[in-house]
């Protein structure tokens, strides 16, 4: 049960040695909570009831901000996994909108279907599929390819079957139940549903309104140590997409809108290929951006020149690091 990313197997190829200025910049882990109110996010568990984007303004206002986002709708009652963005952080939220998402549903069948029948249909389910948008969604109705990475049924009980998905982003859960129900010669619906992952995000690590509530009005008496366990630094959005870091030089050329040519990198991930979607870090990991290779890895780490990475998706401030050259 594992999404394409978990699959990867990977080394971390480093071109030189070399160390970060303490002066600069700051480790994710050593933000304040202020700072992180910037750039964090946090691991919600969605109740039923309200929409998603309802959900948000009660997070903007536990945490008195003004910008938040969040990491793929959920009907109103389904609930589960919602990654909350704050401030900054909103504008990393696209990486999660395209990554895999986990859901445990039930399915109700409206004629009894032998076990057997399910279990094999269930089976056979797999890889592309074809779905066409229900009628009451955001997109143009047209059939459309996507991806089940895994699908498993964890019960059958009557003519419920309760079970596991591993999904492209953009799959319609309603739509997989009826279409299901068509294959094992019955009609079929989604009788509940709770996402359980969003990418590396699952629901063993989820908080609720009230717990951050709660946690929120613990912080403004002087005590953070639960909300710093909810709060998480952005840069966890990334951690499905390849990696490279660069040298302290490299970031404020980068924040000022620089390509990154390969003399910046100091050590990067050996399965990226050109075209690839990559996260730019500085040698603290913060996240710099988010941009376009125009290498693969085994370029990026021979050659001494070159531009390795496209227009970049820039998270850093300017100033965050001086200008000045390697060397210098």
């Amino acid at each position: 049960m594992e999404f394409p990313f978990e699959r990867r197997k990977y080394d971390v190829l480093k071109r030189v040695e070399e160390k970060t200025n303490a002066a600069y910049g700051k480790k994710p882990e050593e933000r304040s909570i202020q700072e992180l109110l910037d750039y964090g996010l946090i691991i919600l568990n969605k109740g039923a009831g309200p929409t998603s984007h309802q959900t948000v303004d009660f997070v903007k206002k536990i945490l008195n901000i003004d910008k938040a986002g969040h990491s793929g709708t959920l009907d109103p009652n389904v609930t589960g996994v919602l990654v909350i963005t704050l401030g900054k952080a909103t504008r990393v939220v696209e990486v999660l909108l395209h990554g895999g998402k986990e859901y445990i549903c039930i399915m109700h069948l409206h004629s009894p279907v032998d076990e057997s029948l399910i279990r094999k249909t269930f089976a056979d389910y797999m890889g592309k599929i074809q779905q066409m948008p229900p009628k009451r969604s955001a997109v143009k109705r047209q059939l459309r390819t996507r991806e089940l990475y895994y699908l498993d049924i964890l019960e059958i009980e009557g003519q419920d079957v309760l079970f596991r998905v591993g999904c492209e982003a953009g799959t319609y859960i309603r739509t997989l139940c009826v279409d299901l129900g068509k294959k094992l010669g019955s009609r079929g619906h989604m009788q509940e549903l709770v996402r359980s992952k969003v990418c590396t995000f699952s629901d063993k690590e989820w908080v609720t309104l009230h717990d951050l509530k709660d946690a929120w009005e613990e912080y403004k008496e002087g005590n953070e140590s639960a909300i710093r366990k909810m709060i998480h630094p952005f840069e966890r959005a990334v951690a499905h997409i390849p990696k490279i870091w660069v040298s302290d030089f490299a970031v404020d050329s980068l924040a000022h809108g620089a390509f990154l040519s390969t003399p910046g990198i100091v050590k990067l991930e050996s399965d990226i290929e050109a075209g690839d979607t990559v996260a730019l870090f500085s040698l603290k990991n913060e996240l710099v951006g988010i941009s376009t290779t125009r290498m693969n890895s085994q370029n990026m780490w021979k050659q001494q020149k070159g531009v390795a990475t496209a227009e970049t998706k820039i998270f850093m401030d300017v100033g965050v690091y001086p200008r000045y050259k390697k060397n210098e």
